[in-house]
């Protein structure tokens, strides 16, 4: 299972990559080597700075340890279970209850987790929950998954640029308005349809390894359950769409043709995965 999701992120990744620099080739020479500079800036800021702006984004404060005792006593016991570096520790203020980790490499990483989770959950619920959290800087899942999402939305936005190019263009444009209808059309939906398939695959791996650090798949299973009922009733207002994939269990409302689009498997399959696996 492990191997099997790693060379699927790594290929995804690298059709995800290849999509931005096709769209620049489109511009020609110029346009490709744009295209190859742009990639490079966009994974340097990802690699550096994404943490502290998404950390940001959501308001996250560094927790106090005499404050937030019981969540740090958490952390530190899944740190010795994982045999990762105790990670810096962050509480997001909102009833939402959720989690999402951050961070460039396992050495330079971070957990957040909402105030609402504190209150709902039991404490070895909230332990399966910062196990999650665990595998995915394990894995490296929020350095991959970040890129993805960066490089998926400037595809997107350049999916606008052909739309407005097709219709407020010269003639040249005009002249093949239908084939950069088409490209305004498909590239963001082939760019977000990647997004997710790594995202998706990500989560599954993270469950697994989760489950493994603390030897119980119960617990999380039932926080999963616990989780998406409490977003439901306790959607975010603030952040973005653009990251919701970092956290735990989608923490925006969402419609019924949204659905289509999660970036995380339902619950309902996540939570039998855990509670089949064996110990």
């Amino acid at each position: 299972m492990t191997i099997k999701n790693q060379l699927k992120t790594v290929v995804l990744l690298s059709v995800l990559t290849a999509l931005l620099l096709w769209i620049g080739s489109l511009f020609g020479k110029a346009g490709f080597y744009f295209a190859i500079v742009f990639v490079g800036l966009m994974n340097f800021g990802s690699y550096w700075f994404s943490d502290k702006i998404v950390l940001w984004m959501y308001k996250a404060k560094e927790a106090k340890q005499s404050e937030y005792s019981k969540l740090y006593k958490i952390i530190k016991e899944v740190s010795n279970l994982s045999g990762l570096p105790m990670p810096k520790v962050y509480v997001i203020p909102t009833e939402q209850s959720n989690a999402f980790a951050t961070g460039r490499s396992p050495n330079h990483a971070a957990v957040a987790a909402t105030e609402g989770i504190m209150k709902i959950l039991t404490e070895e619920e909230l332990k399966g929950v910062i196990a999650h959290e665990f595998a995915h800087i394990k894995n490296r899942d929020i350095l991959i998954s970040t890129v993805a999402g960066t490089i998926a939305g400037v595809i997107s936005y350049i999916g606008n640029m052909f739309m407005w190019s097709a219709m407020f263009g010269d003639d040249d444009n005009r002249g093949n308005v239908f084939g950069l209808l088409f490209l305004a059309i498909i590239t963001p939906i082939v760019a977000s349809i990647i997004q997710l398939a790594i995202s998706r695959s990500r989560e599954y791996l993270a469950d697994e390894t989760g489950a493994k650090f603390v030897s119980n798949g119960n617990h999380l299973a039932d926080a999963l359950e616990k989780i998406e009922k409490n977003v439901a009733a306790h959607p975010m207002r603030m952040g973005t769409q653009a990251t919701s994939h970092l956290f735990i269990s989608p923490p925006f409302r969402r419609g019924a043709f949204l659905s289509l689009f999660l970036t995380h498997p339902s619950t309902k399959s996540r939570a039998e995965r855990l509670r089949n696996m064996k110990f």
